[in-house]
């Protein structure tokens, strides 16, 4: 049995019609009718035909390809969005290539550099959270490569982006805890150069000025978002003067890890102190002791955004160019509650 491949000119053959009504028949022209694509498709499939990629690359100026960067695919957000994206361009025939950066500039500076050789039309980035400076996106928003950020977005103008309104979740989160009875309510963020930090802390500022509750810099720390420097954070507002009896913290993990260090460094008051937090992740149905609430950010349904923002990029580029300078699309986030909140102050 030969292994070679049939070509455009033995569908043709069989079928009776020219090549090029063959080839227009497989890109579903109109100007062929519907049986004739039909039986066309059909012959094809029986063959085993199989379209010559790199002459689809040359005539439709794309190669139905699109690169993904994520910190880390164990983290569940990240794998719920990237099953968002792949979900959405599977539908229309993407390929996606996936990488970790695990929050590592220079690694994703590498694999950025290697989906570009292999000719990806785009990508959807969520950048590593070390990155202070944006100098190099620029670089390849000037190259024409169409870039969507989500998640992890940087601070930058005339960007595509899908990300959820951080802002507005830190100040659900506030408004929650201030309904509970809470007015010493502390802030454990992330780092202070990653702009989803700054986008909390001004949340939960605005939270707290709107009900008239001088903001305290003492009650926000910045960490990097280790176990170590959780822990640490944690000491400092325990020795504070001003005890908080609630916490907004940074994302669940940071939750998580705050209420594993309560039991063990002030077992006394670990079930005094009411911690929300961002995420809502799955594993909170399951812990003993999860937050009493959690926001829901909506991963997959941002990496399906993310990936309709990357074709209608894409489309601009083949179109125009270049893809328009700017759309973003802002996911509300909800607050999910988890336990009931006994301790009412």
């Amino acid at each position: 049995m030969s292994s070679r491949m049939p070509t455009i000119k033995e569908i043709a053959k069989i079928v009776g019609i020219s090549p090029s009504a063959v080839s227009r028949a497989l890109h579903d022209h109109p100007s062929i009718g519907k049986d004739t694509r039909e039986r066309v498709k059909q012959v094809a499939a029986e063959l085993g035909y199989e379209p010559n990629q790199l002459a689809i690359y040359f005539q439709k100026r794309r190669t139905f390809t699109v690169g993904v960067i994520v910190a880390d695919l164990a983290e569940e957000f990240f794998s719920k969005a990237v099953s968002g994206i792949e979900d959405m361009a599977l539908q229309h025939d993407y390929t996606v290539l996936i990488g970790q950066s695990h929050d590592d500039e220079q690694q994703e500076r590498r694999l950025i550099e290697t989906m570009k050789r292999h000719h990806v039309d785009g990508l959807i980035l969520s950048i590593a959270k070390q990155v202070k400076q944006y100098d190099y996106y620029q670089r390849l928003l000037e190259q024409r490569l169409p870039l969507v950020f989500f998640d992890c977005v940087p601070d930058m103008p005339q960007i595509w982006a899908v990300e959820a309104d951080l802002v507005e979740g830190a100040m659900k989160a506030v408004r929650f805890l201030l309904r509970q009875g809470h007015r010493i309510i502390a802030l454990i963020n992330g780092p202070q150069s990653l702009p989803a930090s700054l986008q909390r802390l001004q949340g939960y500022r605005m939270a707290m000025e709107k009900n008239r509750l001088k903001y305290d810099p003492n009650l926000t720390l910045f960490t990097d978002l280790s176990p170590s420097s959780t822990a640490q954070a944690l000491r400092e507002l325990c020795d504070y003067k001003r005890k908080p009896t609630a916490i907004l913290a940074f994302n669940d993990y940071v939750a998580l890890e705050l209420m594993h260090e309560l039991r063990q460094q002030r077992p006394e008051i670990s079930d005094k102190i009411a911690i929300v937090s961002f995420a809502n992740l799955h594993i909170n149905k399951y812990v003993a002791h999860p937050p009493i609430a959690s926001l829901e950010q909506f991963p997959y349904e941002q990496g399906q955004k993310a990936m309709e923002l990357m074709m209608q990029a894409i489309e601009e580029k083949v179109q125009h160019g270049k893809p328009a300078s700017t759309r973003r699309i802002t996911v509300s986030p909800r607050l999910v509650l988890h336990v009931q909140e006994k301790n009412t102050v």
